[in-house]
């Protein structure tokens, strides 16, 4: 979130270049072209948060990225209702 500029829940070239000016390692935009293509895949000029966590988790946390898995499957399935809770009444609770 702090160097998602744009709060669009990316990090674009800019993104990425004050982050990386801010943890003191400066980059040219042909470096951060290429990291945020191979942090992609090359599918993408943004990186995502999930690309972004999946990048800094590496291969080293199995259990962390087994959580992001199911969180992803999570979201998939039952959309957020829209709207106020439908009205109740006391004959239908339990």
């Amino acid at each position: 979130m702090e160097f998602d500029l744009n709060n669009e829940g990316e990090i674009d070239l800019m993104s990425l270049k004050r982050m990386m000016e801010k943890l003191g390692v400066p980059k040219t935009h042909l470096e951060m072209k290429k990291m945020i293509s191979e942090v992609t895949g090359g599918v993408s000029d943004t990186i995502s948060y999930r690309d972004f966590v999946n990048m800094m988790l590496g291969k080293r946390s199995a259990v962390l990225k087994l959580v992001m898995m199911f969180e992803g499957k999570a979201n998939e399935g039952s959309p957020k209702p829209v709207g106020p809770p439908p009205e109740r009444d006391i004959a239908s609770l339990p």
